[in-house]
C-alpha cells in the first residue's frame, strides 16, 4: 500500500510526465528510483490519459491548494473562480465524449434550437451558449482586483453599498455584471441614476460590450432578452420607477435629490428576498441625505439610545469590504485601493499636483465635502439639477440639430494645467424670467488649440449659435483667434478682479433663483461650482473668487465656461425675474 508521501510523489510525478518530462528526468527531480516511476506510469496508464483528463488533474491539484489557504488574496479568489469554470467546461466535454449528444456539451442547445425555429421578432436580442461563454470569459478576464471583490460579494450579500473614487470603472463593471446575470438567470435588471440620461450610460456600456465580443446588436428600451429578462434604464421619476421588480443598481446615489424618499421606491422594487440591490456612488456633501444612509445615521434616526447600532465606516474598516450591523455589505475604494487592485489608469503623482488637498480627498479618497466654505452650496446646485430627458421636451440629444433652430450661447474656458478645455452650450430663455439650460458640455482633453477651435466649430454646425464667449486672458487667446476666423463676433473675456466678481455674482443670482438647469447626472458641474470660494486678494484689500482647476473632469473649468457664456446676461434681468431662491439683491452676496 502506498504511504501518504508515496501518493503525493506519485501525483507530482504524473503532473511532471504530463508536462513533458521523461521518466528518467522525473526520477532525478523527485529522488525516486527509475523503476518506481516507470511502474507508476504503467499502472496508472499515464500515456493513455486524454487531454481533458490531464487538464483536470492539474486544475484539481491547484484548486485544492488554493482552497487550503487560510488567507486568500484578490488574485487567489479570481484564480479559484477561473479554475472552477475550467472544471465545469471539461466535465461537459467528457459527458459529450461518452454520449455524443451535443446537448450534453451545450446545456441550452434545445432552447437555442427552439429560438432558431421561432419567428424573427421573437428571437430579438438572442445569444447562443457559445456567445454567453465568450461574454463570461471576457467579463472575468478584464476585472481589476476590487471588481473581483464586488463579484464575490454579489454571491453572498443581498445589499451592497459602495463608496468609490472617481473614474475607477464602477458603472462599467456593474453594467457588465448585471447583463451577465440576466443572460445566465433570466432575472430582470433595473438601473437607476440621478437622471435618465445618466442611467442610459449603463445601456451604452452593455450594448458596446455585446457588440465587441459577440457582434450582436442589442435593441430596444427597455432591452428585452430572448430568455425573458428585461433591462430597465430609469431616472428618478418615481412614477416610472415604482412599478418594476428585479435586481436594482442605484448609481451615484449621493447626488440624487430627496434620496431617502427615492430609496424607499428603489428598494421596494427589490423587496423579495431573491432580488439584490446595489448602491454605489462618489461622495457629495455631509449635509446630503445619502451621508446619513452611508454612515448609519439614517438607520438610527428615531430609535431609542439603547436600540441604536454602532457603525464603523472608516476606510480602515471598509477597505476590504465588511458587513455592518444593519446587514449591508459596505466597501470603500479609494484611488490608492484601485491602484493596488491592478488599476493602472491613473498617474496619481500628477493628480496630486493638479488638485488641492480638499478636492483630491473628495474626488479620489472618498471623503464627503463640508460645503460651508463654498460660495455655491450643494443645496443651491441640487435645485438646478433636473432629469433633462424627462423635463426638456424640445431637446433631442441624439438628433443632428438637438434644439432645431433655437438660439444658444457657447462658453469656453481653458485648463490652467494642460492643453485641455471645457466647452458648454447654453440655451437662454425665450421669455423674461425663464431658465438658462446647459444642454451640452465637452471636456476636450489632450489636444492642441486648433482641435479645440474645431470642437467649437462642430457645435456651431449642430446648434444655432448666437454668441460665443472665450476666456482669452491667458492660454485661451490662441483659441480665441482661431474661432474669430469662422465666428467673427466671438467675445474675448479678459479676467480681472472686477470681471471675475461680476461673473460669479451673476451666476450666484441665477443659481439661487433656480434659473439655471442642467442634467442631474452631471455631478461634476455641481462640484465645479462648489469648489469656488470667496477669499481676500493678496493685499487683503479686496474680495475675489478662487477655485481649483483640473484636467480630469474639467472640474472648476466647466463652471468658468458656464459663467463665460452667462456674462451676456445683464444685471437688470435679475430684478424682473421670478425666483424660488434667496431673493437677495446682487450686492447682498458680499
Amino acid at each position: 500500500m502506498d504511504t501518504p508521501d508515496d501518493t503525493s510523489q506519485r501525483l507530482q510525478a504524473r503532473h511532471l510526465f504530463w508536462q513533458g518530462q521523461t521518466v528518467a528526468e522525473i526520477a532525478r527531480t523527485l529522488g525516486v528510483k527509475y523503476g518506481t516511476v516507470d511502474a507508476w506510469k504503467r499502472r496508472d496508464f499515464w500515456d493513455d490519459a486524454s487531454t481533458v483528463v490531464r487538464i483536470e488533474g492539474h486544475v484539481e491539484a491547484r484548486l485544492m491548494r488554493l482552497i487550503g489557504q487560510e488567507e486568500k488574496s484578490d488574485r487567489d479568489l479570481a484564480e479559484l473562480d477561473q479554475l472552477s469554470r475550467i472544471l465545469e467546461r471539461t466535465a461537459r466535454i467528457q459527458r459529450y465524449g461518452a454520449t455524443g449528444k451535443e446537448a450534453d456539451l451545450n446545456p441550452n442547445i434545445e432552447r437555442r434550437a427552439e429560438g432558431r425555429k421561432a419567428k424573427k421578432g421573437e428571437t430579438k436580442n438572442f445569444l447562443t451558449e457559445e456567445q454567453i461563454e465568450m461574454l463570461r470569459e471576457d467579463f472575468h478576464a478584464k476585472n481589476f482586483g476590487y471588481q473581483v471583490v464586488w463579484w464575490e460579494a454579489k454571491k453572498k450579500y443581498r445589499v451592497r453599498n459602495i463608496q468609490k473614487s472617481r473614474q475607477i470603472g464602477a458603472t462599467w463593471y456593474f453594467a457588465r455584471e448585471a447583463f451577465l446575470d440576466a443572460i445566465e438567470t433570466g432575472d430582470n435588471q433595473i438601473f437607476l441614476s440621478a437622471s435618465k440620461a445618466q442611467a442610459h450610460v449603463f445601456k451604452q456600456y452593455i450594448v458596446q460590450w455585446v457588440k465587441e465580443v459577440c457582434e450582436v446588436d442589442l435593441k430596444g428600451d427597455p432591452i428585452i432578452l430572448w430568455n425573458g429578462a428585461t433591462l430597465y434604464f430609469l431616472g428618478t421619476n418615481s412614477k416610472t420607477a415604482q412599478s418594476y421588480h428585479g435586481h436594482v443598481y442605484l448609481d451615484e446615489y449621493a447626488w440624487i435629490s430627496k434620496f431617502l424618499e427615492f430609496r424607499k421606491i428603489a428598494s421596494a422594487m427589490a423587496t423579495h428576498k431573491k432580488w439584490r440591490i446595489t448602491y454605489f456612488s462618489t461622495p457629495s456633501t455631509l449635509g446630503h441625505e445619502a451621508y446619513a444612509f452611508w454612515s448609519g445615521d439614517a438607520h438610527n434616526k428615531g430609535r431609542a439610545k439603547a436600540d441604536r447600532l454602532a457603525f464603523n465606516v472608516s476606510h480602515e474598516a471598509l477597505k476590504n469590504g465588511a458587513v455592518g450591523p444593519d446587514g449591508t455589505w459596505r466597501h470603500m475604494v479609494t484611488i490608492h485601493d484601485a491602484a493596488a487592485g491592478g488599476c493602472d489608469l491613473f498617474d496619481i503623482e500628477a493628480l496630486l499636483k493638479e488638485y488641492n488637498a480638499d478636492d483630491f480627498s473628495n474626488l479620489f479618497l472618498c471623503q464627503w465635502v463640508d460645503d460651508a466654505a463654498s460660495f455655491f452650496t450643494f443645496d443651491e446646485m441640487r435645485g438646478c439639477m433636473v432629469d433633462s430627458w424627462e423635463v426638456w421636451e424640445d431637446f433631442q440629444p441624439h438628433a443632428a440639430r438637438p434644439l432645431g433652430d433655437r438660439r444658444v450661447w457657447i462658453g469656453y474656458d481653458p485648463s490652467q494645467t494642460a492643453d485641455n478645455a471645457s466647452i458648454v452650450v447654453i440655451a437662454p430663455p425665450l421669455v423674461d424670467g425663464g431658465k438658462f439650460r446647459i444642454v451640452e458640455k465637452l471636456n476636450v482633453q489632450g489636444v492642441d488649440f486648433q482641435e479645440q477651435a474645431n470642437a467649437i466649430k462642430a457645435l456651431c454646425d449642430r446648434y444655432n449659435v448666437e454668441r460665443i464667449a472665450i476666456d482669452a486672458s491667458t492660454i485661451g487667446a490662441g483659441v480665441f483667434e482661431m474661432v474669430k476666423v469662422f465666428f467673427p463676433t466671438v467675445t474675448g473675456i479678459t479676467y480681472s478682479l472686477e470681471v471675475k466678481t461680476r461673473m460669479v455674482l451673476k451666476a450666484k443670482q441665477l443659481i439661487s433663483k433656480r434659473r439655471i438647469e442642467f442634467d442631474g447626472g452631471w455631478s461634476e458641474v455641481a462640484l465645479a461650482f462648489m469648489s469656488i470660494r470667496k477669499t481676500a486678494t493678496g493685499s487683503g484689500k479686496a474680495v475675489t473668487f478662487q477655485a481649483s482647476r483640473s484636467k480630469e473632469t474639467g472640474h472648476a473649468d466647466v463652471a468658468w465656461a458656464i459663467m463665460n457664456a452667462l456674462d451676456a446676461v445683464g444685471f437688470a434681468d435679475f430684478d424682473a425675474a421670478p425666483g424660488t431662491g434667496s431673493g437677495k439683491s446682487i450686492l447682498e452676496f458680499f
